[in-house]
Order: structure tokens, then sequence, then C-alpha cells
């Protein structure tokens, strides 16, 4: 499976959305989830990936909001983008997944008024993605027209991220039962650290010794498992990382 998206959770939508376009992104405006009182902005990339911002206008019991009001902005959660959401949920439960739960159908009507709609599958842990699979055509979720796909800063598509666990063999296990034990790899030299391989993007699990911990994240997170470090494809091959104020505290880097 594909890198469907890569939320990044912030107070004020429309500052997030400046805030981008001010780093060299060309930000769409995405349209309101009926139901659940937030509203996102897409970034979209040539390679079929996006970034989601998302907001919330008043309180909301998903786990997002409250992560949100907790911990603060930045990083929230990243999306695989499976054939049929049903038949590979159902694959990954009889290989012994425990942590993905559905389906939970979605939508969001955008800005023109047509409503989306697509079904989910829900992870419990922070380690692990959940899947989101189309009932409307993907174009209209996520524009795939080339314009709207080119940034000034270069940006070109997903090439990883970095996701925090607290038990690697558990989240190992449960990889390796999502998208199969040949996507999955480690090295005895790096006993912390482990690949999965997904089409067009890696994801790297680590397990901080306890010492290091505070290298990979915030001292917010310290006690959570999830995405902390996005890597992006740059035409220009920047060594720099963006600007974390303007990135509302999510850690972006050029690859």
């Amino acid at each position: 499976m594909p890198l469907d998206h890569v939320v990044i959770a912030v107070h004020d939508l429309p500052q997030a959305m400046a805030d981008y376009c001010q780093l060299g992104f060309q930000v769409l405006p995405g349209g309101k989830h009926p139901g659940r009182e937030s509203s996102n902005a897409l970034i979209v990339f040539a390679d079929g990936a996006y970034l989601e911002l998302i907001a919330w206008a008043a309180p909301n019991e998903e786990r997002w909001y409250k992560t949100l009001q907790t911990h603060g902005e930045g990083l929230m959660d990243f999306a695989l983008l499976p054939h049929d959401t049903m038949a590979v949920l159902t694959q990954a439960l009889a290989r012994g997944l425990d942590s993905l739960h559905g389906p939970v159908d979605g939508g969001r009507v955008r800005p023109d008024g047509r409503q989306l709609r697509w079904r989910s599958a829900r992870s419990s842990t922070g380690d692990m993605p959940f899947l989101c699979g189309d009932i409307t055509p993907r174009p209209w979720r996520v524009p795939d027209e080339h314009e709207l796909c080119k940034h000034a800063n270069g940006a070109l598509g997903i090439a990883g991220l970095t996701v925090r666990v607290a038990d690697l063999p558990r989240s190992v296990a449960r990889y390796r039962a999502l998208v199969g034990d040949s996507a999955v790899t480690q090295t005895p030299d790096r006993p912390n650290e482990a690949q999965v391989n997904l089409l067009g993007a890696v994801i790297q699990l680590v397990q901080p010794p306890e010492e290091s911990d505070r290298q990979l994240t915030t001292p917010q997170h310290l006690s959570l498992e999830g995405p902390r470090e996005l890597r992006l494809r740059n035409a220009t091959r920047s060594p720099h990382g963006l600007d974390p104020r303007l990135t509302h505290s999510a850690r972006i880097r050029w690859h």
C-alpha cells in the first residue's frame, strides 16, 4: 500500500495555511467534516500523497482533538491507501492485528459543495497508521491536476516518516500483520529500529533509548507513540529543515 496522507493538527487553520504558503507550499482549501466540527486544508504532491492541516471550531471527543488540546500542535497521524478497506482490514485481522478497528464511514464537504465519502479503519494505538479508502473518486478528495501539485519550494512528495514506538517488537508484529512480512526489515546493528517499506515511502520505527528520547521529540510528547518527523522529497535537495514556528511544531526536513 502507498502512503495516503499525513495529518498535522493546528489550532488556527487560516493562520496555518498562511504559514505553509510562506514556506513555499501551495495550500488548497479542503472543506468541512460533517458532525466533527473540523475543517481542513491540503498540500498535495506529485507522487499522490498529501499533507492534511486540520483544526476544530468547537470541542470534540475524537482522539486527534484531545491530543491537540493536551499536547499541542504538530504531526498527529498518518494514513495508508488500501485498494479495498474491508479486504485489507479482514486480512490484517486474520493475521493477528488487534489494534485496527472498522470500518468507519467518513466524508467531507468541499468548498464547492461536492460531498466526498470514504471508508476508514482506525488504529487504537499511536504506532500504527489508519486506512483511508475512497468510496467517491479519489481525485475528488485529492486533486491531481499538475498545477495544483507544484510548490515554490520544490517539494515533490513524501519520502517517509519517523514513528516513535514504545515496544519495537510489538510494533513490528503489528506492521507485519498489516503490510506483510517482506515489507518490514531490521538490521542487527540497529536493534532499536525497524523499517517498513511502503509503495513510494519508508516508515522508520524507532524505540529510542531513554537518554536520547528528547532528541526525537518535544518534551510534551515524550510519553506518546506516533509520527515524529516527516521527510519530503525536494527538487533542490536542500539540507535544511523547515522552521517549526511556521510548520506549527511539525518536524519536517527535506530528503
